[in-house]
């Protein structure tokens, strides 16, 4: 009998071979389909845009920040903070440029729209980005710290000076005493460092410190201050294509000229932020606070005063945390608000009252200390508000010293000198009515039903009267 069994290896031979191919073909389909994909989503991967405009707090801080790292969560090729700012709070740029510095996603800090600046702290922030972009007819600098950057009593003024017209190599100046210049040294050793990690001008940066230089577009372009100039941000993406720059995980070259412009506006929460942490308002919760458990106290069981008061004051609190309050401006602020309260209960013939207002104004001048731009008290509230709670004291006080001279109506002073006729009477005592009601009394005269009587004191709950006759009334004014 012939043997069959190769026969039939052959056709297992083939189904074995089909199935490696089908299986070979699927493993590459699916390889290009994950290469598509990613392809795919490395081009789509947009270019978030972040605005930063007016002075930077605690609220334009947290904005940035949480928006940076949202970047990197979600694969952003590029973040763009758009700039317009006059300065801000040293916490709040710090802060800022600490994302810059740890963001794995690529930062362009962008002065514009024409007409806007970065000063001050805004200059740290340009430093600090990986690409430094202006649009023309902006301008950058003044970046000495206000708060401590006054001239000595006596000293001269330094005076700005444009980076352009300023030769290389002379950007020190004299140094400032004290407190003062260790913290221009601070600022400038801050800046340097920036400056000497991006690669720009490390002696205009000293001297936007030490001398509150100021540069224009063009000039700092000039001066390898920043990297580029763009009109906007469309502009500035295709200038900027291609550009290597390093970020905290490394180098990265830059494919811009065709994303997609992601803008991310501020939310509800840096919003509200925003308005508490605007000294102003901070300073009427403050009050309104105040004001508000003080009605509650005298006034309990109202429930919503205290409410309002406490929400309010814990409000005011966290806006005094986070800004830089001067503590001693706050106190005399509260014990003005005090004292002026204690002059319409007490009635200290305006002494306490004045006291108050002078208290309320010049802590009101003291709670923001230094020049920071945007986070001052207007002089218009304080005056508002000054204005307001001496109207206020002054109604109080009037409605009080009236009150006083006001004759009494209830109690035992208003009994005394109150008539009323005899209801029944026997035996140096009996009953009268006085204002509708019926009392025991008793007298030393003699006394008849009907008889009216007029009341000169009380014994207990007994009335002591006497006849009352037009010659023993006393006279009425």
């Amino acid at each position: 009998m012939p043997d069959d069994r190769p026969g039939r290896a052959a056709p297992v031979t083939v189904v074995l071979i089909l199935l490696a191919l089908i299986a070979a073909a699927l493993a590459a389909a699916r390889t290009a389909s994950t290469a598509t994909s990613t392809g795919a989503e490395h081009a789509n991967r947009p270019v978030v845009v972040l605005e930063l405009d007016g002075p930077i707090g605690p609220a334009g801080s947290d904005y940035v920040v949480r928006g940076i790292a949202k970047a990197a969560e979600t694969g952003a090729s590029m973040v763009v903070l758009r700039l317009d700012t006059p300065g801000g709070l040293d916490t709040s740029m710090r802060a800022i440029v600490r994302s810059v510095l740890a963001s794995p996603v690529p930062v362009a800090a962008f002065v514009a729209p024409g007409g806007a600046r970065a000063a001050s702290a805004g200059t740290y922030i340009l430093y600090a980005s990986h690409v430094a972009a202006m649009a023309p007819g902006t301008n950058l600098g003044a970046a000495t710290p206000v708060q401590i950057g006054a001239p000595e009593q006596g000293a001269p003024a330094p005076k700005a000076k444009q980076g352009g017209d300023k030769p290389e190599g002379s950007a020190t100046a004299p140094a400032q005493p004290g407190t003062a210049e260790k913290a221009v040294n601070d600022a400038v050793a801050y800046i340097r460092s920036l400056a000497e990690m991006r690669g720009r001008n490390v002696t205009w940066a000293e001297d936007a410190v030490r001398r509150a230089a100021s540069l224009s577009a063009e000039q700092a372009l000039k001066l390898q201050v920043i990297d580029v100039i763009a009109p906007d941000v469309p502009a500035l993406l295709r200038a900027v294509d291609g550009r290597e720059v390093t970020t905290a995980v490394g180098g990265v070259r830059l494919a811009t000229a065709d994303k997609t412009i992601l803008p991310q506006p501020a939310d509800w929460r840096t919003k509200l932020l925003s308005v508490i942490t605007d000294p102003n308002v901070a300073a009427l919760l403050m009050l309104i606070g105040v004001y508000a458990l003080i009605f509650e106290f005298y006034s309990p069981g109202l429930v919503g005063p205290g409410v309002v008061g406490s929400v309010c004051i814990l409000l005011a609190l966290y806006a005094f945390h986070v800004l830089p309050v001067d503590y001693g401006g706050l106190a005399l602020l509260l014990l003005g608000i005090a004292l002026m309260i204690a002059e319409a209960f007490l009635g200290a013939f305006g002494i306490l009252g004045i006291g108050g207002l002078i208290a309320f104004v010049l802590g009101s001048i003291m709670l923001m200390p230094g020049d920071v731009p945007g986070f001052t008290v207007a002089w218009e509230l304080i005056g508002s508000i000054a204005l307001f709670l001496g109207i206020a004291f002054v109604a109080l006080s009037t409605l009080v010293l009236r009150t006083r001279r006001r004759p009494v109506v209830a109690g035992r002073e208003q009994m005394l000198g109150s008539t009323g006729p005899v209801v029944e009477w026997g035996n140096g005592e009996g009953r009268v009515r006085v204002h509708g009601e019926v009392w025991q009394a008793q007298s030393p005269h003699r006394l008849s039903s009907g008889q009216p009587v007029r009341v000169t004191g009380i014994d207990g709950l007994k009335l002591q009267v006497e006849p009352d006759e037009p010659a023993s009334r006393p006279a009425r004014r």
